[in-house]
């Protein structure tokens, strides 16, 4: 009965996302407002076809989970150096005014001033999920506005780590002395486990990569990326920190890896599908009974965190000189709250550090910005965009930059013989092959590889055969 249970809760959800997505995006909505509505319909507040949101809520946080593993996998020391200041500068600033205003209107309101910097903290972030994947469907992580607007959710991921760390402190100066010698123990414990991470990572995945790519098994493979991450995450959930946060760390440690190419084209698929699920299980969760009881305090502090984060974006757009074009956009996909708020408010209520009832207002807060985010760019696209006279896409040329104007999809004799023609006249060359061995010796020589099947279409894109000038097809007959 409970494996019928799951089938047919399966199938309701799965059911509602194909009817509600493709409508959505018939209409112009976009497929996240389509997923967030078809978890309001079939929710506890709809149709009731489905009761119990946070089960499925924690579930489909893998999801997120994902989503996190891959952003990691961009962030390569090269890149991160390359876009320092629009991380650093612009990122670093949104975060820091946007907290610090928060934390301010929540101190003359009369919360204590612990209980507001993590209101602060958990408010400032937007939704790393929705942001990307709005400006990928709509192919605008490529404008001015869409690259500046990836640095601020970069160092938004990179914010939470500290953020994560400091809240059992922040519960420990409200708290007894044995809650405060737990707390800190706490904090050693994930300092330590992180450490250990990173020096596993570092030094021993590229080795077992490179044998479980020896099988040539492309299901083995997949089989162990999820391994890997899933497996990070646990170990991360386990001393009480996000999942999401463990599955970064492991993209960074994986992201000068000549298989992080094929780590993406894996995981993308249920990437995907699990993220769709979460963004289900988010319209779910809306509690509309909390919003019929206090109606006019949910939607007061939903527009005073919509306009305030937009009023921040639009004053550092100004000051980073974006495109007068795309400041609109710029403000709007980033107003609304993140998923890690739900983290980040989960754990400051274990630590004390948040009543339960703030919190809960406040993830209703964040959930109803998250579904008005979409309808706010629907406005820019229909309404705000069409005065200016110029609004083509300005090309950004940190991500544009970083592709080879030449790619072999092979590299046996004869593309060998290519690709010594081409190193040798100076000329940048991206390089896909099957073969594990391969791959580390033109590594070490410097070489751009990626380790994949060549025959694979996302793995053609993501080595930038759409940029590419001149394609070279030197693989076998298989």
């Amino acid at each position: 009965m409970e494996n019928h249970n799951i089938l047919l809760d399966g199938l309701i959800y799965l059911g509602a996302a194909v009817m509600a997505v493709p409508l959505a995006k018939r209409l112009g909505l976009g497929s996240v407002l389509g997923y967030l509505l078809a978890g309001v319909a079939i929710g506890p507040w709809g149709l009731q076809l489905v009761t119990d949101a946070q089960a499925i809520l924690h579930f489909a946080e893998f999801g997120v989970v994902l989503l996190l593993f891959l952003i990691g996998l961009e962030l390569n020391p090269k890149r991160l150096w390359s876009m320092r200041k629009p991380i650093l500068g612009l990122g670093g600033s949104q975060v820091l005014i946007t907290m610090l205003l928060i934390t301010l209107v929540g101190i003359a309101s009369g919360i204590s001033w612990q209980t507001a910097l993590v209101a602060g903290m958990g408010l400032s972030l937007s939704s790393t999920a929705i942001a990307l994947q709005t400006m990928t469907e709509k192919n605008l992580l490529a404008t001015s506005a869409g690259s500046r607007g990836f640095s601020i959710l970069l160092l938004q991921d990179i914010a939470v780590i500290p953020m994560l760390a400091v809240i059992p402190a922040l519960g420990i100066a409200t708290a007894s002395s044995p809650a405060e010698e737990a707390g800190w123990f706490d904090v050693l414990v994930v300092l330590a486990v992180i450490i250990a991470i990173i020096f596993v990572g570092r030094f021993f995945t590229r080795p077992l990569f490179r044998l479980i790519a020896s099988a040539n098994s492309r299901e083995i493979f997949t089989a162990f990326s999820l391994f890997l991450v899933i497996g990070i995450a646990l170990i991360m959930q386990s001393i009480e920190m996000s999942m999401a946060l463990g599955s970064f760390m492991a993209g960074v440690l994986l992201a000068e890896s000549e298989y992080r190419h094929q780590l993406e084209s894996d995981i993308e698929p249920f990437k995907g599908l699990l993220l769709g699920l979460f963004f289900i299980a988010v319209g779910m969760s809306v509690d509309f009974g909390l919003l019929l009881s206090q109606p006019w305090l949910i939607l007061g502090l939903t527009v005073g965190l919509i306009v305030l984060k937009s009023a921040v974006l639009l004053a550092l757009a100004r000051m980073f000189k974006l495109p007068v074009s795309q400041h609109a956009f710029f403000a709007f996909v980033l107003s609304q709250g993140g998923e890690f708020a739900f983290v980040l408010f989960g754990v400051a209520t274990g630590f004390a550090a948040m009543p339960q009832e703030l919190a809960d207002l406040l993830i209703v807060v964040v959930a109803f910005s998250m579904l008005t985010t979409p309808l706010l760019l629907i406005a820019n696209e229909k309404l705000i965009e069409p005065w200016f006279a110029n609004i083509d896409a300005v090309p950004d040329e940190v991500m544009e930059a970083q592709e080879n104007p030449v790619v072999i999809a092979g590299f046996g004799r004869f593309g060998q013989i290519v690709g010594r023609l081409l190193h040798a006249n100076r000329i940048g060359t991206t390089i896909i092959d099957h073969n594990p061995n391969q791959i580390e010796r033109l590594r070490q020589f410097g070489f751009k590889v990626f380790y994949g099947d060549a025959s694979r279409l996302d793995l053609l894109h993501a080595a930038g055969l759409q940029h590419a000038r001149l394609f070279v097809l030197a693989t076998d007959d298989r």
